[in-house]
């Protein structure tokens, strides 16, 4: 239950300063390119890779529980986009370019073209 218990408290953390950052933008830029969520992904990968290497260079003992908290937990809360970033740049530096490729394509077609699906079902009024 612990475990829950600092995902959820970092994803609550996390998604409120993504709603605030989001707000604040957006009472700025009022145009309609959604810059407030590209920046949020930028920030969120930007921060995501200096924890994974801070936590690489000192090895705490409590790195799990830090995690927990702050990558899978604010960080998710805050953009799932750093996980993204994450997950393609590490298979990258193994050296898995190809299946890197793949992710990371599929990902952002698969997405995009399930979002529509979506919608487009929903606009037609078919229920499951």
């Amino acid at each position: 239950m612990y475990p829950y218990l600092l995902v959820a408290i970092g994803g609550a953390i996390g998604s409120v300063l993504r709603y605030g950052i989001g707000v604040a933008v957006g009472s700025v830029w009022r145009d309609p390119f959604p810059l407030g969520t590209l920046l949020i992904n930028i920030v969120g990968s930007l921060v995501m890779g200096l924890f994974v290497g801070l936590m690489a260079r000192t090895l705490p003992a409590w790195q799990n529980d830090a995690r927990l908290f702050f990558a899978v937990g604010v960080l998710g809360g805050f953009t799932t986009f750093s996980s993204f970033s994450l997950d393609a740049i590490t298979m990258i530096e193994r050296g898995d370019l190809w299946p890197a490729i793949i992710y990371v394509v599929v990902s952002v077609i698969g997405g995009l073209f399930a979002l529509w699906l979506a919608l487009l079902v929903m606009r037609l009024g078919v229920t499951a």
